[in-house]
């Protein structure tokens, strides 16, 4: 087991339900039983209230990806992939299959008294899938299918074709980049874990593995939009996509080829509900990003600034 990084951080427990903050149980009430009787229901509903804005501290690390994370793996796949039509078990089989690349993220130590079920829960996970050394492989040709689909529809011809021709040149590999992770999981534990993957990737490159460097790297992302949005003066809103991730923006200002799409009828709300950006309604879309791998040095760069703690 490598465990590549390890961090604390605040994570809201109503994402995750990580157990109880240790200050709750130090505090004795003052109350009878009587007067706790009489104001239970209000009591109630106000620690309801608190409970979703208590923070508590977690450590997370990273691990070499085992047969054991299939689960988690598949499940945040499918957050990312939604109703789309590609196989996410396949997918996870070739993640865990080549686990010479990628991380999975779990929380450091799990006490013995938690009420977590399952201590080696999927917190997260990073890798990288070569679609050009898997063509053929079916959940690579439906990811391939898919996002020329939606670039049709949201970018037009000239930029699909572009897309469709990276996609099928074979001396320019491309990888499909997958980092996926739970809300409540910092942003600062990214820098690691593409840090790790980058290297990983060389070392896959230098002994002839699968999914070695790549000439290109694809990502899609979780973004989301304003549900409403106020027309300025004299001209269209400025559209704006929100990251779920936020790191993943300076991949986005590296792209060659960027489009977003819709996934509004494929959830109810961003990330199934759980999520607003500062309690405004958001529309859930997907961007995908092309970026030259060349790019990665100048990313790792904006990627220290932004994640540094």
């Amino acid at each position: 087991m490598l465990c590549v990084c390890s961090m604390a951080s605040s994570a809201k427990r109503r994402a995750v339900g990580l157990g109880e903050n240790p200050q709750e149980n130090d505090n004795s009430s003052d109350e009878s039983p009587e007067e706790e009787e009489e104001d239970s229901g209000e009591e109630d509903s106000e620690a309801s209230e608190e409970e979703i804005n208590e923070e508590v501290v977690v450590d997370f690390e990273a691990h070499t990806i085992s047969t054991n994370d299939f689960n988690g793996i598949k499940k945040l796949l499918q957050q990312l992939f939604l109703k789309a039509h590609v196989n996410t078990s396949e997918m996870t089989d070739i993640i865990i299959q080549q686990n010479h690349v990628g991380s999975v993220i779990r929380q450091a130590e799990v006490p013995e008294d938690s009420d977590d079920d399952d201590p080696d829960e999927v917190f997260g996970f990073i890798s990288i899938l070569n679609l050009t050394e898997r063509k053929g492989v079916q959940c690579v040709e439906e990811v391939k299918e898919l996002l020329v689909d939606q670039c049709e529809k949201n970018a037009g011809q000239s930029v699909t074709k572009q897309l469709e021709q990276i996609l099928s040149d074979t001396s320019k590999p491309v990888g499909l980049l997958l980092s996926e992770r739970f809300l409540n999981v910092p942003p600062q534990i990214a820098l690691p874990l593409h840090r790790q993957l980058q290297e990983e990737i060389s070392e896959a490159q230098r002994t002839n593995k699968p999914s070695g460097k790549c000439h290109y790297i694809l990502m899609i992302s979780k973004t989301c939009k304003e549900a409403t949005k106020s027309v300025p003066r004299g001209g269209e809103p400025k559209e704006e996509h929100e990251f779920v991730n936020a790191e993943e923006e300076f991949f986005f200002e590296q792209a060659i080829i960027k489009f977003h799409y819709s996934v509004q009828e494929e959830a109810d709300s961003c990330l199934s509900g759980r999520w607003s950006f500062d309690d405004v309604p958001m529309k859930p879309f997907r961007t995908v990003m092309l970026i030259p791998s060349d790019k990665m040095p100048a990313i790792m760069d904006r990627l220290k600034e932004y994640l540094t703690v």
